[in-house]
């Protein structure tokens, strides 16, 4: 199951400590209120919860809002912050958070519209993260032959990014809402496919969940039996197909005669929601099958990564942001201890700012100026990430870092290379990841790739395959003139045929036209 973070295990022990006192107030805080709160999904981290709040006055479409995404976060005191509606992540449908990856984008249910229009089409959405709890605009992403006639359907990201499981009731639909899998290949969502009958009924599944393994299935359903309305019941996964499971049992500890959903297991503790003694409304709820004395031993003596967050906004000095972090490795998705070099752009800094190395770093910059932050790691392609910092009254700005290990297999997308419109000219931008390039295979002189070109799908699919040729060609010169032997680097190019995006929307369209490189010797 999913690994406990240490903020949640300290707020673990507090919550058990609680339920032993009838006088304590709730652990939640201000989470649970007289509204209705769904859908709990915290950070990778632990330290921030997001929820769907539905009916409040301060939801995007007021009180006839059915759901808006909320958050709270862990302060360093141990308790939870006053919550707060993430209106950028938010329309006048119901909303919700499906996942978050370890950079801090948000997957979210169904596709965003700016005005009270009917949404044409339906699929789900990406939120990029901008700084400490700010997002972008959600770029629709299409999924093939989506279609739910569900208001409130849900589902769940898995940890990797490759499975989504959706409640949807739509394409074969064996009542009302059945659950479904769609798998991320080549860049690429597969189309909805029903979990079948053990699974599904003619009556609800509704919230799906999925064990960090992809075997172990939670979800909700008010078809299989069970105590109440709808209950929690989980099923394990017999092969990979996804309509082989065992037969659902009910999850012991967790269904009352209320509606319960929402369920999200940690390890030996779980999150979920229920009606029951909330007032009608759905309330968080946690439960444990653990001992206080066997999670105490996983207590952290030092501050931990919301203590941190919280030191180093106060800490920023006026007309300053404090930029902090974490460097991951890209395929565990765990923490790497890594070096950080902060350059300015506007020659503001005269010299390098180097943060300490570490797997988490800090720094205060000088509000309003763009700068390039390079993290370099043992065993890791190192990386470089351009901030640009708003002269607003922000006091802090969270970047992270995803590195790809030194294998045979690994590809880099170089996000920094960039060329003159509809030609094979590299603009002057791109030299300093090219250099980067360069370094990195005159410190493994062993090593070989093969650059790829792509472009998006739009104009001339002829055009588009010798374009992409053609800057093949401009990067695999540039790398040879740095002194880089020309039988180490391969190319082709693919033009529009292998898409990361939705070529449909502007903001996922530009994704597609980029460069990679793959290691194929080591």
């Amino acid at each position: 199951m999913y690994k406990i973070p240490p903020v949640v295990c300290f707020l673990l022990v507090c919550i058990i400590g609680f339920t032993s006192n009838a006088q304590a107030p709730d652990p939640l805080g201000p989470i649970n209120s007289i509204y209705d709160e769904q859908n709990p999904v915290l950070s990778p981290e632990g330290n921030v919860l997001f929820f769907t709040r539905g009916h409040h006055p301060a939801n995007i479409g007021g009180r006839k809002d059915p759901g808006d995404i909320w958050y709270s976060m862990l302060q360093a005191d141990r308790t939870w912050s006053e919550p707060k509606n993430a209106t950028a992540l938010n329309d006048f449908r119901w909303n919700a958070v499906l996942g978050v990856s370890p950079d801090g984008d948000i997957l979210l249910y169904g596709h965003y519209t700016q005005t009270g229009d009917p949404v044409k089409t339906q699929g789900v959405s990406l939120a990029k993260k901008l700084g400490t709890m700010t997002w972008g605009k959600p770029s629709n992403i299409t999924i093939p032959y989506f279609k739910s006639r569900s208001n409130t359907g849900g589902g769940h990201w898995s940890t990797d990014g490759s499975i989504l499981l959706l409640s949807l009731e739509g394409y074969g639909s064996k009542g009302v809402e059945d659950l479904y899998v769609c798998q991320r290949k080549g860049g690429q969502w597969s189309e909805p496919k029903n979990l079948g009958s053990v699974i599904n009924t003619r009556y609800q599944e509704l919230t799906p969940f999925l064990s960090e393994d992809t075997k172990t299935l939670y979800f909700s359903s008010n078809g299989h039996g069970g105590r109440g309305s709808t209950d929690i019941f989980m099923a394990e996964r017999l092969d990979d197909t996804w309509t082989n499971w065992s037969k659902p049992t009910l999850v012991e500890g967790v269904n009352t005669e209320g509606r319960e959903l929402g369920f999200h297991q940690y390890e030996a503790w779980s999150l979920y929601s229920s009606n029951q003694n909330s007032d009608g409304y759905g309330d968080i709820k946690i439960y444990s099958r653990v001992s206080i004395d066997s999670l105490m031993e996983k207590v952290p003596v030092l501050s931990d990564t919301a203590m941190q967050v919280k030191d180093l906004v106060t800490q920023a000095r006026e007309g300053q942001i404090n930029v902090y972090g974490a460097v991951y490795d890209a395929s565990s998705k765990l923490k790497v201890d890594a070096q950080l070099t902060i350059t300015s752009k506007d020659s503001v800094l005269t010299e390098k700012v180097e943060a300490a190395r570490s797997m988490n770093y800090s720094v205060d910059l000088p509000s309003e100026y763009s700068f390039v932050v390079r993290a370099d790691a043992q065993g890791y392609i190192s990386a470089l990430q351009e901030i640009e910092l708003p002269a607003d009254e922000t006091r802090s700005m969270e970047v992270n870092f995803l590195l790809d290990p030194i294998a045979v297999g690994t590809t880099v997308n170089l996000k920094n290379v960039l060329f003159e419109q509809s030609r094979a000219t590299l603009v002057k931008d791109s030299y300093v990841e090219l250099d980067l390039v360069v370094e990195f295979m005159i410190q493994n002189p062993t090593v070989k790739i093969k650059l790829a070109g792509h472009t998006d799908n739009r104009g001339d699919a002829k055009q588009n395959l010798q374009l992409s040729k053609e800057r093949v060609s401009a990067v695999k010169d540039y790398l040879v003139k740095k002194g880089i032997a020309k039988k180490r680097i391969s190319g082709k190019g693919y033009g529009g045929t292998k898409p990361i995006a939705g070529n449909n929307d502007p903001t996922t369209r530009k994704l597609n036209r980029r460069v990679e490189f793959t290691i194929v010797k080591k």
